[in-house]
Order: C-alpha cells, then structure tokens, then sequence
C-alpha cells in the first residue's frame, strides 16, 4: 500500500435521488443549471442512500466493492461540477441511510468516500429512532456504527491524503491528517479474508486520480515508534447485530450511559497490520510526518 499528498480545494454538491440511480436521475447539465443560478451560499446538501431498507438482497450489496464504488461517481460528479462553477461553497451530505442494522461497513466507506471528495460533513439518519439509528431508540444502547462514529470523529483530521492498495478489492483504505499523527482507516469487506497491510510512502507512483492540485509528495517515516491500533467487530461477525468489540473487548454502556473507555493497542510500526474479516481498522501513525499534515 502506498501514500501520497493531496491538496484539498473548496466544492460542494447538490445530488438528485440515490446513488444508485443518479446517473439516470440528475443529468450533469441539470446540476450545471442548478449550481449557475443559484443564489451564493456557504454550503450546498445532498441526500445519499445506499438501497431500499427492505431490500432482499442489501447484505450481499453492502458487501461488494463494485456495488460500494456506483456512490464514487456521484460525489466525484457533483465534486467536478462545483469545484468548476461555485468553488467557494462547501458539500454536505444532509441525509444518509438505506441499509437498516447492516450499516457499518457501508456508513464508513462512504465518510472515506466523501472525505476523498471533499465533502464537509456527513450526517448519519438517525441519532435515535428509525430503521438507521446510531443509538435503540428503546434502551438507547449504541448501534455497531455509533463506535466507529465516535473514533472517527476523534482521530479524524480534515486534510485528506492520497492512499492506494490494489492488492484486493475487499480491502478499503482512507487516509487523513490528524493533530500530532497521521491517521488510517481499513475496510475489510471480505467474509473470510483477512489481511495484512505494510504502508510506505512513495515518490515516483502518484497518481492525480481526481484532478485535484497534488504537492510532490514529501515524507518521512522512520517506523520507530509504536502505531497505535482499533480493531472493530461485530459479536460473532454479526453485522447486523448491536453488539460491538474494540480490540477484542465488549463495548458496553455503563449505568449512567456513559461510553466504556476506547483504548488503542499498541503494535511495533515495523510490522504489517492486520485487517481481519469483517472488521474495521483505525491506526494512528506517530512517526510518519508529512507537511501537509503541518
């Protein structure tokens, strides 16, 4: 896997219907006129979703790269439209869902997806209630996404980096600058696969996949300090279950509602990461120190 720098502009978005079906539903000449005659304004929405809740076959979908990859047109769409008509507003994404309890996987590619796009912010539907909540709307009891919600909020940075693997498709990796470190998040969409991972940064390999400015890349990691690891799994590789482990510990809420402690485990930087089946990685890097990343 590699790493590269990549320089964020300023876009925004405005999307017609679901991902799925934005090609036949929003022609670009439709988003052209939307954007060149509205008014100015510091953000523009859109409403993503994934399938129909009820969807038979949703499980099996959530878990296919090519069927993952039909929402990176749209917010690569919408981010070329924008970026060329009205760079000064900021995309949003005001609404996501459509995947009832099987949301993890699919919640979190999208974040890195939008992020790579240079989308704002991402609203999940819902905190509380409905078929996509983050918390049981009964006993309140956090959903597998709101773990993962509440990692990426704390290691999350807003400068996005340019990552590649192309080892396997199953294998999703996003990249961000964080306070201090450098941040990475794995995707396994494989059933029975796992992997290891070994990052390196590179010179000669960039590529600007998105047309967005790139800075020749400049880094240096020296793999002396330890990475520092979340690993997370549904109970018994139940994605569609409530019960959450974070590095192979049950997450539970104590009596007062509050959220167990989310600790890292620390792993050697000279060795490969490990990305099991169904699971989900966050690493902070300490010792890989890119400019970008200040």
């Amino acid at each position: 896997m590699h790493f590269g720098e990549r320089r964020m502009k300023s876009g925004a978005c405005f999307i017609c219907g679901s991902f799925n079906h934005y090609l036949r539903d929003c022609s670009e000449k439709v988003e052209r006129d939307i954007v060149q005659t509205s008014k100015p304004s510091n953000i523009a929405t859109s409403n993503v979703s994934g399938s129909q809740g009820d969807d038979l076959n949703l499980i099996t979908k959530i878990q296919d790269p090519s069927y993952l990859n039909q929402v990176a047109q749209t917010y690569r769409g919408v981010f070329n439209i924008f970026n060329k008509f009205k760079p000064q507003s900021g995309a949003w994404v005001s609404k996501s869902g459509g995947a009832l309890k099987a949301v993890l996987k699919m919640y979190f590619d999208q974040l890195g997806m939008a992020s790579t796009y240079n989308h704002k912010v991402f609203c999940w539907q819902t905190l509380i209630g409905g078929n996509y909540a983050l918390l049981n709307a009964t006993t309140f009891i956090p959903n597998l996404g709101y773990y993962g919600a509440l990692l990426w909020h704390r290691l999350m940075g807003s400068i996005v980096l340019a990552v590649t693997q192309e080892s396997n498709l199953n294998l999703r990796v996003y990249a961000h600058c964080v306070k201090k470190k450098d941040f990475y998040h794995f995707i396994n969409l494989s059933e029975d696969s796992s992997f290891d991972v070994t990052l390196s940064s590179y010179e000669h390999h960039y590529r600007n996949l998105m047309s967005m400015d790139a800075a020749n890349p400049n880094f240096e990691f020296t793999s002396l300090l330890n990475k520092e690891e979340y690993h997370l799994n549904a109970l018994g590789e139940n994605i569609q279950g409530q019960i959450v482990l974070l590095n192979d510990i049950r997450m539970v809420s104590t009596d007062t509602f509050d959220i167990s402690a989310m600790d890292p485990k620390l792993v050697n930087a000279s060795t490969p990461i490990s990305v099991a089946a169904h699971s989900i990685v966050y690493v902070t890097i300490k010792d890989f120190h890119a400019p970008v990343c200040g």
